[in-house]
């Protein structure tokens, strides 16, 4: 363990950099730049909040808020996974040329997508301040889900980065994989409206226990419930637990597929 500490801290200013380069491309000869992490989560609230509240009429109060804050939780596991599959195919040129250890090109997606996340979060708090929505102290434990989630992608992104590098058609099937998942999880309406059966299929999705304990602290002002966080805890650690095997169990190969 000392050995990978070392190493890690050894290689840390290449992921600040590799860090730096995914948010500099994303943005590119964009007008607005990184402005862009905070109005887009805005944006997209605006229109899902008409289309849906006019189409559904959800009996939900601060409907706006409630969907944002589904947003923050499912856009940033979309967006972490999907970034990183490519991780390894992304950087192959350089993975040719020189020695890097190959999760720090998984990792660096992580993390620029968790810089989009604190920007959401920011955005969901603003429209809150907005409406004048009472702020509870439970908001200040939102670390705690938020933390959860990204043990979660990284675990699942390592899985999809090592797998893809020879099956290639993963980019393509998990693109739908994630549209079926986005209904599948409670970001746009409640729980309440689904039949029992397929209740049951919502909660077994990992997002939504992580989605939940979100919005119990944001909006609710209630604390999770140990079940639900050891859930939770149990979901990242086996996430990151196969994600980490396969992609070493692979690693040593990745360079003969790419």
């Amino acid at each position: 363990m000392p050995t990978y500490i070392q190493n890690f801290l050894k290689f840390r200013p290449l992921l600040n950099e590799l860090v730096a380069r995914d948010v500099k491309i994303k943005y590119r000869r964009s007008v607005l730049g990184v402005l862009w992490t905070l109005l887009n989560p805005l944006l997209m609230m605006v229109v899902l909040s008409v289309v849906f509240s006019n189409l559904f009429k959800f009996d939900i109060e601060y409907f706006p808020i409630y969907l944002l804050s589904g947003q923050v939780i499912f856009n940033f596991y979309n967006d972490a996974t999907t970034t990183s599959m490519s991780a390894i195919l992304g950087s192959a040129n350089l993975i040719k040329k020189v020695y890097i250890p190959k999760y720090l090109f998984v990792m660096s997606r992580i993390c620029s997508c968790v810089i989009n996340l604190m920007a959401s979060f920011t955005a969901l708090v603003l429209v809150m301040l907005a409406m004048r929505v009472e702020l509870h102290y439970t908001i200040f434990f939102s670390f705690i889900p938020i933390s959860l989630l990204i043990v979660f992608s990284f675990g699942i992104g390592l899985f999809l980065a090592a797998v893809t590098v020879k099956f290639r058609d993963i980019i393509h099937l998990y693109s739908v994989f994630t549209t079926a998942l986005m209904y599948l999880t409670p970001v746009i309406y409640p729980m309440s409206m689904l039949p029992s059966w397929l209740a049951v299929v919502v909660r077994a999705n990992p997002l939504t226990n992580y989605l939940t304990i979100f919005r119990d602290l944001m909006i609710n002002n209630r604390m999770f419930s140990i079940f639900d966080l050891g859930i939770a805890l149990i979901e990242a650690i086996i996430a990151l637990t196969i994600g980490l095997y396969v992609f070493y169990r692979n690693q040593d190969t990745f360079i003969l597929n790419l």
